[in-house]
């Protein structure tokens, strides 16, 4: 499968932080049954990689690692059955070797130059981060003029009030949001309400 294809499974894939392996499968449950398929477990906490092995026993999930910053990290998730791959950054190391391992790759990007880096290696789908910091809207609509080839999925301080505003540019295939599953204990129930809104969002 393309990156196309999974930022487009949903409108939001949410940007999830999870400390604790227990809490992984229910939470993936949760996120599927509402509607939101594309996962992206980030590389932040030390349970990180196992919780990508329990998500990917929930059947209709697909589970991708975000944070990734360096090719041993890369295969360290693949190993853990991660099916794409997002960084906060575009470095042509990792950049190359995921595209050596065939794997879906979302690179994020903040700058023109940033983007011409990733078309010069093929890529024409990205990640824009930190959204929110890195100009907002209007920095995005800046830079997809020029690179009217480019697609995005924005991600940082992205909200459930804001995400429509973002989903409603044409260069904007979908948005990372963290807001649909809280830090703390997960409460299933309220996962899959917030990831049912979240699937209706967009065009």
């Amino acid at each position: 499968m393309k990156i196309d294809k999974v930022m487009r499974m949903a409108p939001v894939i949410p940007v999830l932080v999870v400390h604790d392996v227990a809490h992984g499968l229910p939470v993936a449950q949760a996120l599927v049954k509402g509607g939101l398929p594309a996962l992206e477990v980030t590389l932040r906490t030390e349970a990180a990689l196992d919780v990508i092995r329990e998500m990917s026993k929930c059947e209709g999930s697909f589970v991708g690692a975000g944070t990734v910053l360096n090719e041993k990290q890369l295969d360290a998730a693949i190993d853990a059955g991660a099916k794409f791959i997002v960084s906060p950054g575009l470095t042509k190391p990792l950049a190359k070797a995921a595209i050596e391992r065939g794997i879906p790759f979302l690179p994020g990007i903040a700058t023109a130059a940033d983007i011409m880096r990733g078309l010069d290696l093929g890529l024409d789908h990205f990640k824009f981060f930190p959204a929110e910091t890195s100009g907002g809207i209007k920095a995005l609509k800046a830079l997809a003029a020029p690179f009217y080839q480019a697609r995005f999925c924005p991600t940082g301080g992205i909200t459930e009030q804001s995400a429509p505003d973002w989903l409603a540019l044409d260069a904007v295939l979908c948005v990372g949001g963290s807001w649909i599953v809280p830090a703390g204990e997960p409460d299933p129930a309220a996962i899959e309400a917030r990831a049912h809104a979240a699937a209706k969002l967009g065009k």
